[in-house]
C-alpha cells in the first residue's frame, strides 16, 4: 500500500462555491497511485465540501439560494452570536452538508462523473482562507 498527503489553501471572497477539481486531479496524478481512494477533508466548521455539477453556473446560484432560505441569517433564537450573524447559520449549513468526501481513483484519476466537480462551499459572508487536506491510499 502506498499513500500520500497534501493540503491546499483556498482564499474565499465570501459565500459561494469554489471549485477545487483541478487541485484534486493534480494531487491524484502527482501521487503516483493508479487505483485507490482519495479523501478530501476541510479543516473548518463554517464551510463544507460538495460534489456538484460544474457545467452550468445556475446550479451554484440555486444551491446558494436554497441554503440561504433554509438557514437564513438573523434567526432571533440563536445563542452563538459572538462571531457575527452569519456564523451560526454557517455552522448549521456545514452540519447539513459534509466536511469530508471520499472519491475512488482508477487509472490515476479521480472517478468523477462527466459534469461533477469538487467544491468548497463557503458559508460565511466575509472572505476566509480555507485549508483542504487530500489523502490518497492505494496500490
Amino acid at each position: 500500500m502506498q499513500q500520500a498527503v497534501d493540503s491546499i489553501s483556498i482564499a474565499t471572497r465570501g459565500q459561494g462555491l469554489y471549485e477545487a477539481t483541478r487541485d484534486l486531479r493534480a494531487f491524484v496524478a502527482g501521487s503516483g497511485i493508479s487505483t485507490g481512494l482519495v479523501t478530501i477533508f476541510v479543516r473548518h466548521t463554517s464551510c463544507s465540501l460538495l460534489i456538484q455539477e460544474n457545467a452550468d453556473p445556475d446550479v451554484q446560484i440555486d444551491l446558494q439560494g436554497f441554503f440561504r432560505r433554509l438557514v437564513p441569517e438573523g434567526m432571533d433564537w440563536l445563542v452563538h452570536t459572538t462571531e457575527g450573524p452569519d456564523d451560526m447559520p454557517a455552522h448549521i449549513k456545514a452540519a447539513l452538508t459534509q466536511t469530508s468526501i471520499g472519491i475512488p481513483v482508477t487509472e490515476g484519476r479521480p472517478v468523477l462523473g462527466t459534469w461533477q466537480g469538487l467544491f468548497l462551499f463557503e458559508h460565511r459572508t466575509r472572505p476566509h482562507r480555507r485549508e483542504l487536506v487530500f489523502h490518497i491510499i492505494g496500490d
